[in-house]
């Protein structure tokens, strides 16, 4: 998955993965790995983006597709209601916890 191969380069970011092939047991993805440290990547305005720290390790965090797809972040309007926030946990928090001032 993702974060094995995010933890086994972590000298790499990683950019994205697709779906390539499947059998009866396995499922293969190709994953898309970028080198931050390459000259090449740090002067192309399009892809330099992830060269900054905040970048490092998207693939832990759930910020890829393949991530936000299994957050469940594909959806938009009134059909994510019970993901705002980042989960059904956090949206029913938002919705149930009484917030008051210190100074009242």
């Amino acid at each position: 998955s993702l974060d094995v191969v995010g933890r086994k380069f972590s000298n790499l970011r990683v950019l994205n993965s697709y779906w390539v092939n499947q059998d009866a047991t396995m499922k293969y993805y190709e994953i898309i790995l970028i080198d931050p440290s390459h000259m090449k990547i740090r002067n192309d305005p399009r892809i330099n983006w992830i060269v900054n720290p905040v970048h490092k390790h998207r693939e832990c965090r759930g910020l890829t597709s393949a991530g936000r797809k299994g957050r469940g972040l594909r959806k938009s309007g009134h059909r994510a209601n019970n993901i705002k926030g980042g989960s059904t946990r956090a949206a029913w928090l938002n919705r149930n916890m009484q917030r008051l001032k210190r100074y009242r």
